[in-house]
């Protein structure tokens, strides 16, 4: 497929209730938008399939479907860190579109790179960049397979996050959140530590703007039957 075949799929798909929606968030300054909930662009991805170059030329159109799109198809081997660093400058838009880009299983997780580039974004002074370090490290909680991601790498961020997750921006500080929620659910000895953090900082205040959204329970979760069972065997 091809942008002008992508871009009149979404035109099918658009939802006004969403443009509109979108408008509220944005002003309707920030480019363009078909309305379209990010349920259904994942189900369009995966229509589309994974593909780099077309990846590329969708971010460059500016239409916010049209980015979670190409953050969505695009190949990990591929991607590249002057790529990806070019884009976090872009990231404009709202949640989603840093949700999209760095959790929920995100194509930049899988790439060679994201160890080393979520560990460098946390430690920098930009608050979209520390954020999008976070949730990175959160999605790396998940990765069982990779020799380097020791009890005590994760446990060098609990312990950061403990002493300065209030003081950190509001962004910031749900994702820190979301670290902790992840890492303790690794293993019994991690579980015990992010449950030992949580209840240093727990509750903490996230702005989620036009919305009820509130911050991850992580002492409910991490203490409940599913999850002690889960660390118990792992």
């Amino acid at each position: 497929m091809n942008v002008q075949g992508v871009m009149a799929l979404l035109e099918k798909n658009k939802n006004e209730r969403g443009i509109e929606h979108w408008k509220r968030l944005t002003g309707g300054k920030k480019g363009t938008s078909f309305g379209i909930g990010l349920s259904q662009l994942r189900k369009l991805a995966k229509q589309i399939g994974r593909d780099h170059d077309l990846a590329l030329k969708l971010w460059a159109t500016g239409c916010y479907d049209a980015k979670v799109i190409a953050a969505l198809i695009d190949e990990p081997a591929k991607m590249t860190r002057a790529q990806v660093e070019k884009q976090i400058d872009e990231l404009h838009g709202g949640m989603m579109m840093v949700h999209v880009y760095c959790s929920c299983d995100p194509t930049l997780a899988k790439t060679s790179f994201v160890r080393d580039l979520a560990v460098e974004w946390i430690e920098s002074k930009d608050d979209l960049r520390r954020r999008c370090g976070y949730l990175l490290l959160a999605e790396l909680s998940r990765n069982k397979k990779d020799a380097t991601l020791t009890d005590a790498f994760f446990e060098t961020y609990i312990a950061r996050i403990e002493k300065v997750i209030k003081k950190e921006e509001n962004w910031v500080r749900d994702a820190m959140n979301t670290v902790i929620f992840g890492v303790g659910q690794r293993n019994a000895k991690l579980n015990k530590r992010a449950l030992a953090a949580a209840k240093k900082y727990w509750p903490i205040q996230v702005d989620y703007g036009d919305n009820s959204c509130q911050p991850v329970d992580v002492i409910k979760h991490l203490t409940g039957p599913h999850i002690q069972a889960k660390v118990a065997q792992a």
